[in-house]
């Protein structure tokens, strides 16, 4: 890990991770669907009757164990994302009660999503270390040769499936976050995204 700016990358992984569990929080309260991946933490959730931040951890430890046939390394942006987050959407939903009626559950969905997108930018803009779930697809395109979008679409489709099978929430929330989180995080990286001297000019 470079030293350049260490403590403001620290800060700026953490918030975004933070930040992360926050807006999940928003669009499971929001009752109106959640993200592709958490379809399948939702329905693990109601199986196992763990919270969704138990499952979302395991989940993304046990992803990792599929990096090792990959030989993806993950940095230490990936081993937080697997703890923070989970203990962040845990604490969230503790305190976060389910808004009244449509236009507020609306708010809170479009609220996470938006959420979704900085914290996403946030943490991948420091550069120490992909998500276990991004990292499962980068490393299947590497290993494969196959093009992104074909994987991504077929693992997203996969988890989405299996957790809907499960009892996870499938909504309007869940289409639009896979159509809109994209452009998002690309318009908002280039904000976050924390360059090295060096790279500049």
């Amino acid at each position: 890990m470079t030293s350049w700016r260490l403590p403001r990358r620290l800060a700026q992984l953490y918030a975004g991770l933070v930040l992360y569990g926050v807006s999940m929080a928003l669009m499971v309260r929001s009752s109106l669907g959640v993200m592709p991946w958490d379809v399948l933490h939702q329905g693990l959730s109601r199986r196992l009757g763990w919270s969704l931040g138990s499952v979302t951890i395991v989940v993304g430890a046990l992803v990792l164990l599929a990096w090792i046939p990959l030989r993806e390394r993950p940095g230490l942006g990936t081993l937080s994302n697997v703890v923070v987050v989970g203990l962040a959407v845990d604490a969230v939903l503790a305190v976060l009660p389910a808004p009244g009626g449509l236009p507020g559950r609306a708010a809170f969905a479009a609220a996470g999503i938006l959420l979704n997108g900085v914290a996403t930018a946030a943490y991948i803009g420091v550069r120490l270390g992909p998500g276990p779930r991004d990292g499962l697809m980068t490393g299947l395109v590497r290993r494969t040769g196959g093009p992104l979008g074909p994987i991504r679409t077929a693992i997203e489709v996969t988890v989405v499936l299996t957790g809907w099978l499960l009892g996870g929430t499938l909504g309007v929330v869940t289409v639009l976050y896979a159509l809109g989180i994209g452009p998002l995080v690309h318009l908002l990286l280039p904000r976050f995204a924390l360059t090295p001297p060096e790279a500049v000019g």
